[in-house]
């Protein structure tokens, strides 16, 4: 199984070469493996105590970085080197100052991992949720290195767990000195394919999104634009793709054909895009956070919703609010700012639920607001307990849409049952740092 492991390795490596003829995140990938060694003969990771942490990508990052900062707090004596498998996660975080080095990790060969090892020298090792390298991980077991995994979660469905998984199995039992579980489920089958070193700590992301809102400051560009729509409720999407902007557009058209009669809301019989009209609320206003934001994307969006309704972050410090309707839909066309943005919102939609799977939900749900989102979130334990808490809600086509979001928007007592919901949640989800480096510590004890 090794060698077809190794492999499959190969022929994904290859792949990524040649995608890289065309595509900019494989060229990223491939520059970063070309130069990873030669850094490293350079940087000052290697000698003398050396804690390695390696993130799949950028949310895995902040998954890990309360455990990284933490643990730079109690062994000030340790470098620290961090790697990343995604540009994503490269990129974007290729200086934090919380570690020494920073760098891709070259792919998962047994010739790279010894080369990798032998430079690195690591004294303990960090996983962070689910990024399994079994080269890197065999290598690390001859060499008796402390190796660990936290804020993991495992499914019956999971490779380790079909009939080709006991290769993989034996991985994870005999090189994690210890794996650190979400929750109880995942321990109790760890447990059934006698995998017995595991604890439930949590999830490491409580932490972290409780630390950026406890850290948050005013962003007076932002908050410039909402001065200039006073009275007006704000939906805040995050990592947008295209069904859900399309969706969100609808739901804004909706918004804007519900006339105004003697101050109050004029209901239609028939709305010309969803049908029959719900009581809604007209004046609302977004602020859009795609998760792709190249210049055709932004293009996209500034076309489906109107030019001259649209203002991208980049250029809203020198506009001129001078109009009698100023733009109603903000696009936040950089990385990096999204979680401190919810604090502004009043409903929090999250991007994601008509692809591949839902975005992080916690960095609104820190903020005590109540998130929808589309129906792909399955493999998300957050996103259904906040569904059975009443803080989340979930749509599977358009027509849901509008009822749950102008619930949230117009009827107080509905909003602050939802908002209390996802406070609670968190107040009950945080620790999970202290707890797996408390356990570490008794495991190196």
């Amino acid at each position: 199984m090794r060698y077809l492991y190794t492999f499959g390795i190969i022929c994904y490596t290859v792949g990524v070469y040649v995608a890289s003829l065309w595509n900019d995140k494989a060229r990223q990938l491939c520059d970063g493996w070309r130069h990873t060694f030669r850094r490293l003969a350079k940087s000052p990771v290697g000698n003398g105590k050396t804690a390695w942490f390696h993130a799949s990508s950028l949310g895995e990052f902040e998954q890990g970085r309360p455990i990284i900062e933490a643990f730079r707090k109690e062994h000030p004596d340790y470098k620290i080197c961090l790697t990343f498998f995604s540009p994503s996660g490269y990129e974007v975080r290729k200086d934090y100052a919380g570690a020494d080095f920073v760098c891709y990790l070259p792919p998962d060969t047994r010739d790279n991992a010894r080369r990798f090892l032998n430079m690195l020298h690591p004294t303990v090792v960090f996983f962070v949720k689910y990024d399994y390298w079994f080269n890197y991980l065999e290598q690390l077991h001859m060499r008796e290195v402390p190796t660990y995994i936290f804020s993991t979660i495992f499914r019956p469905g999971q490779y380790f767990f079909r009939w080709y998984g006991g290769w993989f199995r034996k991985h994870l039992d005999r090189c994690f000195t210890h794996i650190f579980v979400q929750n109880k489920e995942s321990q109790k089958l760890l447990k059934s394919h006698g995998i017995g070193h595991c604890s439930v700590a949590g999830d490491t992301r409580f932490d972290r999104v409780h630390a950026i809102a406890q850290e948050c400051r005013s962003n007076e560009v932002v908050e410039a634009f909402l001065a200039n729509h006073q009275g007006k409720k704000v939906i805040l999407a995050g990592s947008s793709w295209e069904p859900d902007e399309e969706h969100l557009h609808r739901y804004l058209i909706r918004n804007e054909e519900l006339g105004m009669r003697n101050g109050e809301l004029e209901i239609r019989n028939e709305d010309p895009v969803s049908g029959p009209t719900i009581p809604g609320i007209r004046n609302c206003i977004l602020i859009l956070a795609p998760h792709v934001i190249g210049e055709a994307h932004l293009a996209h969006i500034e076309q489906l919703f109107g030019k001259d309704n649209c203002l991208r972050y980049s250029q809203l410090s020198t506009f001129n609010f001078q109009l009698a309707t100023p733009p109603s839909v903000l696009i936040i066309d950089n990385m990096g700012m999204l979680s401190s943005l919810y604090r502004y919102a009043d409903v929090a939609y999250i991007g994601g639920g008509f692809g591949q799977g839902i975005h992080n939900i916690l960095e609104a749900v820190t903020f005590g607001k109540p998130v929808v989102f589309g129906p792909n979130y399955g493999k998300f334990q957050e996103a259904r307990d906040i569904i059975r808490l009443g803080g989340g809600f979930s749509y599977s086509d358009y027509t849901h849409l509008p009822p749950i979001v102008d619930s949230l928007l117009n009827d107080p007592e509905a909003y602050q049952k939802a908002s209390l919901a996802c406070s609670k949640y968190m107040d009950s989800n945080l620790g999970a740092t202290r707890k797996i480096l408390s356990i570490i510590h008794e495991t190196d004890g």
